[in-house]
């Protein structure tokens, strides 16, 4: 089966291409020469990791689904089924990336750079296959078929390309109540207050809209982390969460404090002695 986010490459390649030219044209500095560098690295790294690991949970998958607990039919309906399922376990896989300290090392990584555009849709963690395949496995448990789900994933990984930009404004409104548009995922790559944890969905923005996550785009979002990294070194942008979250379960002051380190949202504090610990609802990532 050919993999399709490959054969698409040369289109987001000249995608980006065209968007460059236009920020050129209208001088919108929509992109940067050692941000979208950074973006590149860490597509290399991610392909790399991608390609070492992903023969194993393929094989992974394919043995838990001989223990299905129910059988699909071979279908363009059983094709959609599958992705309607992948975009909602991705939307929770999304909101824990952003909320627990662990997967967030992994996820920060999409977040680093200060600019929108299809470059930073690019900028794909090293670590992220590693975290995102413990939220996969149930599925071929259930019954989905694990060719299937590659290939209704790539579709879904290509669908989030086209939501990484600036120059698409609005969509018509019905459109954008039913789907991801870029409106929404620019408030999601955005560090303003008010757009912090909000818009996880991928495809389906009526995920955001049930779980209460949903932002409305309207004043200019500002791109990047609340605190930005500022470097372009390619194992500092992939790896830099992954030395705080040792750091910061090294100096626990128990076993039990290391784990809150671990498993916490990413703005979680040790608390002080005789400190009440906060209730750390969905109040950002760092």
């Amino acid at each position: 089966m050919p993999d399709l986010q490959v054969l698409v490459l040369p289109i987001f390649a000249a995608c980006i291409a065209l968007e460059a030219i236009f920020s050129t044209l209208r001088q919108r500095k929509l992109y940067a020469l050692k941000d979208f560098a950074g973006s590149m690295s860490q597509l290399a790294m991610n392909i790399l990791v991608k390609l070492a690991i992903e023969g194993t949970i393929l094989a992974v998958h394919l043995t838990l689904y001989q223990y299905r607990v129910l059988d699909f039919n071979n279908t363009w309906a059983t094709w959609l089924l599958t992705l309607l399922v992948l975009d909602f376990v991705f939307y929770f896989y999304h909101r824990a990336s952003h909320r627990s300290r662990v997967f967030w090392a992994a996820h920060v990584v999409h977040h680093s750079s200060e600019y929108m555009n299809f470059g930073t849709a690019l900028r794909q963690s090293p670590t992220g296959p590693l975290t995102r395949m413990l939220f996969y496995w149930p599925l071929p448990l259930l019954g989905f078929d694990p060719i299937v789900i590659v290939s209704a994933g790539a579709v879904a990984t290509i669908y989030g390309f086209w939501t990484h930009t600036e120059v698409v404004k609005r969509w018509w409104w019905p459109l954008e109540y039913l789907f991801v548009s870029p409106a929404h995922h620019r408030v999601h790559h955005a560090s303003n207050p008010q757009y912090i944890d909000k818009n996880y969905a991928n495809m389906l923005i009526i995920w955001d809209h049930l779980f209460g996550t949903f932002a409305e785009e309207k004043e200019q979002p500002r791109y990047g982390l609340i605190n930005n990294i500022k470097t372009f070194n390619p194992i500092k942008i992939a790896f830099h969460e992954w030395l705080a979250l040792l750091r910061g379960m090294r100096d626990a002051g128990s076993p039990y404090e290391a784990w809150q380190a671990f498993i916490m949202p990413p703005d979680w504090k040790k608390p002080r002695p005789c400190e009440p610990e906060q209730n750390y609802g969905a109040t950002g990532s760092q």
